[in-house]
């Protein structure tokens, strides 16, 4: 019988959430470099080129890979026969090991967890409590699969209950075409089919710590059914064009998972879980003889980027523009911007639209300025800023036709597509939306190259902070006119690839 020591199990899991923090799955680093060597979307290349930069730089640097550091999430099997020498609860010590991992001052990760969430929505300030998943199996060991799992993509989780013959593929696509580009992709697609609501969707988050392996079953040729309902989803969705950070490109997703579990006579649940271009999880086992050890990825993983500097057009200093000027900016055109811009993302939004409707000024001036929506990382040592990557910017919908009007803001800086209604509010008011790429956020940290909060600090990583940055790579995602790249990418790389087929 194993006994498993309560220091060894806590520190295995501090151990294992700052290592995902850093580091990639190496099996994920390898699918992004072959989406990146076999991309023909200029904009979509770079932007993977980002994010694989991005991640090489995060583990040389042991700083974490994206400023969402996700919501601590486990999958434990306990062995019935292992003994525990311990004083606290399984639950307990899970959230310890969580606490100490996310309080780590050599690589402080970010708060994210709120209490009371339909009312003061206070920070835990830890992080805890995790999300635990727990089964009790046959045998003499613990076994243990991480995740930290990021909201932008987690907020486009979809539960469908369709009917006993329906055709879960075709209700799939519909799902990804409606999706949007707030998952950041590319990344992989979660899909558990079967059992109940809750277990669909339990399925779905579970499929997402097999490893990749999509290029093999498509080498070998699908086994069963399931097989070919992945690769026929792999092929069909990356036909949709949405590329990466939904630029439009040839890869969308690198792998679909699908768990299947049986199911009532009169039903059929799919539950449907995206994955985003920061992919975190791993797995180790514990007997009794010690914490779980974790090797990274080796070097030679990540492949060379060249990313292009002439492939950015323009240099733009923020404090150099006005109305007539972004009125040249051109939806899909890069850029470097430098100067200095606001940040603020739902709870300072909120707050400051509360104030504006009350009729009273806001702390900080807007007028002629960009706002950048990003929840960065704590610094650590002499850096300006932690890990400082975009939000998803439609959040920030239903205060933007607010601020617009009442504060003469230029812009905003996130990721993803905004709404049809803010994109006309945008065009109305002569405003323009630039996106940074969504899992670059060491990479974008290290052009900021001062950083100060102006207002609402009881907000934490939500205050508005003041920003001087200095090349930090942008693309026009929504020009004065009001077009969009989000519509025009995918919808000529979907043509392309259908001309192509």
């Amino acid at each position: 019988m194993a006994t498993i020591l309560k220091e060894d199990f806590i520190e295995s899991i501090r151990d294992g959430f700052q290592f995902i923090s850093y580091y990639h799955p190496a099996d994920f680093i390898r699918s992004m470099a072959t989406a990146y060597r076999k991309e023909k979307s200029p904009a979509a290349k770079n932007a993977i080129g980002q994010i694989l930069r991005n991640s090489k730089m995060a583990g040389a640097g042991h700083r974490p890979i994206c400023q969402d550091t996700g919501l601590a999430t486990i999958f434990i099997k306990v062995g019935m026969n292992v003994q525990w020498d311990t004083d606290q609860t399984l639950e307990e010590m899970i959230n310890e090991g969580v606490r100490r991992a996310y309080l780590d001052p050599e690589n402080p990760l970010r708060a994210s967890i709120v209490s009371d969430p339909i009312g003061t929505r206070k920070n835990t300030g830890d992080n805890t409590p995790a999300v635990i998943h727990t089964r009790l199996v046959k045998g003499n060991q613990v076994e243990v699969h991480l995740a930290a799992k990021g909201f932008g993509s987690e907020n486009k989780s979809k539960l469908l209950m369709l009917n006993p013959n329906d055709d879960v593929e075709t209700a799939v696509i519909k799902q990804i075409e409606e999706m949007g580009a707030g998952w950041c992709p590319p990344g992989m697609l979660g899909i558990g089919i079967g059992g109940s609501a809750e277990k669909a969707m339990l399925l779905a988050k579970e499929s997402l710590l097999d490893p990749i392996d999509i290029q093999e079953i498509q080498k070998k040729g699908p086994s069963d059914n399931i097989e070919a309902l992945r690769l026929s989803l792999y092929k069909k969705i990356n036909a949709l064009g949405i590329g990466a950070q939904g630029l439009g490109g040839l890869t969308t997703v690198l792998d679909v998972k699908v768990k299947e579990y049986p199911t009532h006579a009169g039903a059929l649940p799919v539950g449907i879980i995206p994955n985003c271009a920061a992919t975190r999880h791993v797995h180790f086992t514990l007997d009794g003889s010690g914490k779980a050890s974790f090797t990274p990825p080796d070097l030679d993983e990540w492949p060379e980027i060249n990313l292009k500097e002439s492939e950015f057009t323009k240099r733009i200093n923020l404090q150099d523009l006005n109305k007539k000027k972004i009125k040249a900016f051109k939806a899909g055109e890069t850029i470097y911007v430098s100067g200095k811009m606001l940040t603020g993302r739902d709870a300072a939004h909120k707050r400051m639209v509360d104030t504006l409707n009350q009729g009273k000024s806001l702390p900080v001036n807007l007028d002629g300025k960009f706002i950048y929506y990003v929840g960065p990382v704590p610094k650590v040592g002499d850096e300006i800023i932690g890990s400082a990557g975009p939000t998803t910017s439609n959040r920030m919908d239903k205060f933007t036709d607010t601020i617009l009007t009442k504060t003469g803001i230029l812009g905003m800086i996130g990721k993803a597509e905004r709404g049809p209604e803010t994109i006309q509010k945008l065009k109305e008011h002569g405003a323009v939306y630039l996106i940074a790429v969504g899992g670059a956020a060491y990479l974008i940290s290290k052009s900021i190259q001062s950083a100060k909060v102006l207002a609402y600090e009881d907000l934490g990583m939500e205050a508005i902070y003041e920003f001087e940055v200095k090349d930090m790579p942008v693309i026009v995602a929504v020009d004065t006119e009001g077009n969009s790249i989000h519509t025009s990418g995918p919808a000529y790389w979907k043509q392309l690839i259908i001309n192509q087929s």
